[in-house]
């Protein structure tokens, strides 16, 4: 019976990928990655290495999240080194503390290695920083899918009239009802908003603008993409280091 470490694979640029899980990465047996771990972490691996793919995009999943706890059980009773590969951390909105709790419960012993999360990383890249003294002095993510299923939102929206930073990951798809959202409970209309797509890699693009205008603006963005709502948006004009050009 092996031990499967919880990885985070950080938010994109591979040299963002902690010394931890390079470390248990080389040695591992078996990698179950995600669709948002880069690719060239895998290269890493070693000869006789296994890859599982079990990438989750918007309405379609290779595989339910119950049959990625499964496959994590029964590679763990098989192989010594079981590594779950996640995009960013394995706890922010990464299902890690399901995967395990599946696996405690049934005696195999696991380890969070933790990962940069987009939420940070990405808007830094992006030259925005989710906290600036004399802007704000702190920040919420936020996921931005919720389950079709539900009938109310589980987003406490009246709670985010304040002027904290409000970072939404995996809400592309919704940022029109976002910004409708936000602009009910009484943010400006020319609130400074940003979307990053595919942050920290060679193909970053970010768009800016307000909660007004920004569906129009930054609807047709490839995904991986997070939003960015605050007042420290405006500060990317001086910061911008990566990206070339808007």
């Amino acid at each position: 019976m092996g031990k499967v470490y919880l990885t985070g694979a950080g938010p994109g640029d591979i040299d963002l990928l902690t010394v931890k899980a390079l470390r248990i990465i080389k040695k591992a047996d078996v990698i179950i990655y995600d669709r948002l771990a880069n690719p060239l972490i895998l290269k890493e691996a070693r000869n006789g290495c296994k890859f599982v793919y079990v990438g989750k995009e918007d309405s379609h999943h290779t595989l339910p999240q119950e049959e990625i706890n499964r496959l994590l059980y029964q590679n763990a009773l098989k192989h010594e080194c079981v590594v779950r590969l996640k995009g960013g951390d394995p706890l922010v909105f990464g299902r890690g503390g399901e995967e395990g709790i599946f696996l405690r419960e049934r005696g195999i012993d696991f380890e969070f290695i933790p990962g940069i999360t987009s939420a940070i990383a990405v808007p830094e890249y992006a030259g925005i920083p989710v906290t600036h003294r004399g802007v704000t002095v702190s920040f919420r993510v936020v996921t931005g899918h919720e389950s079709k299923n539900k009938e109310h939102s589980q987003i406490p929206w009246q709670n985010y009239k304040t002027d904290d930073t409000i970072v939404f990951l995996m809400g592309l798809h919704r940022l029109d009802k976002i910004a409708a959202k936000l602009i009910e409970i009484g943010k400006p209309k020319d609130y400074p908003v940003a979307v990053i797509s595919r942050g920290t890699t060679p193909d970053e693009k970010t768009v800016t603008g307000t909660l007004e205008n920004i569906y129009e603006k930054a609807k047709d963005l490839p995904t991986p993409a997070l939003i960015v709502v605050g007042a420290v948006v405006k500060l990317r004009e001086q910061l911008n280091w990566f990206e070339k050009e808007d």
